[in-house]
């Protein structure tokens, strides 16, 4: 079995979200519940050994617009949160991941070092992130508090815009190419992402947003959840020449498997065979390399295909790429150690 580490998952909204109705959080990761994608039950079942765990503030339920005539459709952006309403709710979602971790249904990473260990010792390797930076402040002075936490990696913008930037919207097809760049907060975010040692990922936002990160960092560009927009234009995808730049930092894709984003169609539909996210994972390794691609699986956040179904089922994409003919050495990297290689180079790790 290929141990995978994640490069993106919502398990701690869902817990979150059932924390609200009266669940017990640390029982459901630990025990598991017919709910969702991801708990420790099915990420033992499935060989995910760990990955980054979003803690990511809703603006309402997301519903993909309903399809034209020709399979088209263009969702509103969601609307912005306050700072004062991300920053309480965002508080409530860490104080779960810091529950888990002194329960020890998981081990919170700060290092790769932190990762191995939990592998080793078979215990979840849960990376703090933040999708969507409205719970800082103009100011940084909140990233500094995540930091010190353990948040180890953050999107600058969610599918809305905020101080930092601007989203793409969930469209097909359409391009990234949607909105302005970073504000001058979004420059400073990024600058002191670098300093701090906090993985910046571009998933997410909108082309031009992406052209400046990639101009002001000084780290491999990573896109965390996101596909080749050649293969399925969705906005949320990436250009080729967005590529060739994650490639030439030496950075990382990790292939979402949400239906929306691996379907030629772009169509919200559970019955995706893993051939098209196989046909994804042959795209970015022959674009960008096969030390560039990753896994990232958007697992608690979207329609994954029947064929995987939930986190048990990762092994299953897995077997599908070695009978596409990847061997056990192009195995580990796509499923851990691309992922080990730029987050030791995000966090300092390598100087």
């Amino acid at each position: 079995m290929h141990r995978v580490f994640d490069g993106h998952n919502d398990v701690l909204l869902r817990l979150w979200r059932n924390a609200c109705k009266g669940n017990d959080p640390v029982a459901e990761f630990r025990c598991g519940i017919n709910d969702g994608h991801l708990d420790l039950p099915r990420s033992r079942a499935g060989g995910l050994a760990g990955g980054l765990c979003a803690i990511f503030v809703p603006s309402g339920d997301l519903v993909l617009k309903t399809p034209d005539t020709n399979g088209h459709y263009d969702t509103p952006l969601s609307d912005t949160v306050s700072l004062g309403q991300a920053l309480l709710e965002a508080r409530e979602i860490a104080a779960i991941a810091f529950r888990l971790d002194q329960a020890e249904a998981w081990k919170i990473c700060r290092s790769t070092a932190d990762i191995r260990g939990a592998i080793e010792a078979k215990v979840f390797a849960a990376v703090l992130h933040m999708e969507g930076c409205e719970p800082i402040g103009s100011d940084l002075a909140e990233l500094e508090t995540f930091h010190a936490a353990g948040l180890r990696s953050l999107g600058l913008v969610w599918s809305r815009h905020n101080i930092f930037g601007h989203g793409v919207p969930f469209a097909y097809p359409k391009s990234p190419d949607t909105a302005p760049g970073l504000t001058e907060a979004g420059f400073s975010l990024v600058r002191e992402c670098n300093r701090l040692g906090i993985a910046i990922d571009l998933a997410h936002i909108a082309e031009k947003g992406f052209w400046d990160v990639a101009r002001t960092t000084s780290k491999p560009l990573i896109a965390s959840h996101s596909n080749a927009h050649a293969l399925t234009p969705v906005a949320r995808n990436l250009t080729d020449r967005q590529l060739d730049a994650i490639r030439e930092s030496q950075g990382v894709v990790g292939l979402n498997f949400a239906t929306t984003m691996v379907r030629p169609d772009g169509q919200e539909n559970a019955a995706t065979p893993l051939s098209d996210m196989v046909r994804h994972i042959d795209y970015l390794v022959n674009r960008m390399g096969i030390d560039c691609v990753g896994l990232g699986s958007d697992f608690d956040g979207a329609t994954i295909p029947e064929g995987i179904c939930d986190a048990a089922g990762t092994q299953n994409l897995v077997s599908a790429l070695r009978d596409a003919g990847y061997d056990d050495r192009e195995l580990d990297k796509i499923c851990k150690d691309n992922w080990l290689r730029v987050l030791a180079d995000a966090w300092h790790e390598q100087e």
